[in-house]
């Protein structure tokens, strides 16, 4: 409840300058107080509060007078001035970045002067502005971090991976996405302003003679309307895309009841999880104004099941939503291919399957087998342990001798082996891992059983070649396709 005067002085200077754009100081910047704002922009892509040594270090002005700079800078609100922790150091306002966009336009010669403003909203400022011609068109001005909307680090995927970034970022990355959606669906044919160029977080776009949907209280075919924002809708999904907002402060409408789409930042494609919900929202949006203001209801309503993605926008503006694997799958996909060869992929995921499931079952067998020659328990046990003892009863310098012989066998059999493995090209570790303890188990199933070492030894090679068969049989069929097969998408 209790703040201090420091706390307010800051919270005044932020929503004055986030809310003021005075341009008359623009024409009286020299070029080394430009220099000072791209540097301390330069600076802030690391540091949240760029410290003024280093400020001076990227300017490197021939003069010095960086200091100066910097508060006279500081007086006309284009930054600011902060300690937090034990660092000072300053930070660019939206007004700074408001000039820093200006300046580009104007060395592109875009925009020659700016208007009046006529729109607001709770992600962006809209500006009336002109070329040297005198032709006028839309100045949009991003600025992310209202207090009526502070949760888009929350609602949108600006920043992807990232956790932490600063609202200019934010709002340089809501621009660049905007505009490359209007170019997108402009070359295309979709009724979207034209746009013309784009810097930080402004666009510059052509003005639309109409007026919101919002403000208009009649219209005089309110059925063939409402179809063709219906149409509108279908066609985004035709294109891989939902609005996301797709309401009645969002659109635009002139005296011919032409119809244009504004606001594209938060756009979506139908491939993202929750796709089905917000094109529902886009269409009840719809349906509700209508009844509301005009009092039209009607139960025809397109579904987002019944539409066929037929151009997928999404996949090159790599709309929000839209995975790498349904990428992939798209770029494999060819229609011309029929439908055997579609479902290779998969038989040869059902072979390595049933082998598996073979394996599996010759255990389960040796199991079964060791368990037949198991003595059972009482007197029937005691007398085939004294038969087996009687019948394998042999000096312990037989046994020593023969323990000695099967050693080095052994040894001289897995030199060969591992001779014959780095010969062959396709040798894997993790592959000879993987045989090493599926053959110990063999060997520990096998010697439950009352086997000699010898027949062990024999069962577990001839399993082992059984095995790589297998594995040369499938390499062989898969190398003799030459196209990759393609799982259908259903």
């Amino acid at each position: 409840l209790f703040r201090s005067k420091q706390w307010y002085q800051r919270r005044v200077a932020i929503t004055a300058g986030m809310v003021k754009f005075d341009v008359r100081q623009l024409r009286y910047l020299s070029r080394e107080e430009f220099r000072c704002l791209v540097s301390l922009e330069m600076g802030m892509k690391n540091h949240e509060i760029v410290p003024s040594e280093l400020i001076a270090s990227i300017a490197n002005l021939r003069h010095g007078g960086c200091y100066k700079i910097l508060r006279d800078l500081v007086q006309y609100k284009l930054i600011r001035y902060d300690h937090r922790n034990g660092i000072r150091g300053y930070h660019l306002t939206y007004a700074g970045y408001d000039y820093l966009a200006l300046r580009s336009f104007s060395n592109q010669n875009v925009v020659y002067s700016i208007g009046n403003r006529i729109g607001v909203g709770k992600e962006s400022d809209i500006y009336i502005a002109a070329s040297e011609d005198g032709t006028q068109y839309v100045l949009k001005l991003h600025r992310l971090g209202r207090i009526c909307f502070r949760k888009v680090k929350e609602k949108r995927d600006y920043l992807k991976r990232r956790k932490n970034a600063s609202w200019l970022y934010l709002s340089r990355l809501a621009a660049e996405r905007e505009f490359s959606f209007l170019k997108a669906l402009h070359d295309r044919g979709y009724p979207v302003p034209e746009p013309l160029a784009w810097n930080r977080h402004a666009i510059v776009m052509k003005l639309i003679p109409g007026y919101p949907l919002s403000q208009v209280n009649e219209i005089t075919n309110t059925a063939k309307v409402y179809t063709k924002l219906m149409q509108l809708i279908v066609r985004l999904a035709q294109m891989g895309l939902i609005h996301g907002d797709f309401n009645e402060f969002n659109l635009m409408i002139d005296d011919k009841e032409k119809i244009t789409v504004i606001d594209l930042p938060q756009m979506i494609s139908t491939s993202h999880e929750n796709a089905a919900y917000y094109f529902d929202r886009d269409v009840e949006c719809i349906r509700t104004w209508f009844k509301k203001r005009y009092d039209f209801d009607s139960d025809d309503r397109p579904y987002l099941s019944d539409i066929i993605c037929e151009t997928p926008v999404d996949v090159e503006m790599k709309a929000s939503g839209y995975t790498k694997d349904i990428k992939d799958d798209f770029e494999n996909l060819s229609l011309n291919k029929p439908k055997e060869e579609m479902w290779t992929d998969m038989s040869d995921e059902d072979s390595e399957d049933s082998e598996e499931e073979e394996d599996i079952e010759e255990e389960e067998e040796i199991e079964s087998e060791s368990e037949e020659h198991q003595p059972d328990s009482g007197e029937e046990g005691d007398k085939s342990v004294k038969e087996s003892a009687v019948e394998t009863g042999k000096s312990e310098e037989e046994k020593e001798n023969e323990e000695k012989g099967t050693e080095e066998e052994s040894e001289e059999e897995t030199e060969e082996e591992s001779e014959e493995e780095i010969n062959n090209k396709s040798y894997l570790p993790h592959r000879d891992k993987e045989r090493q303890k599926k053959s110990v188990h063999q060997f520990t199933v096998y010697q439950k059983s009352n086997l000699s070492k010898d027949d062990i030894k024999k069962k577990v090679r001839a399993n082992e070649a059984k095995k790589r068969l297998k594995q040369s049989r499938i390499k062989k069929e898969k190398s003799t396709d030459c196209d990759s097969a393609l799982i259908p998408l259903l």
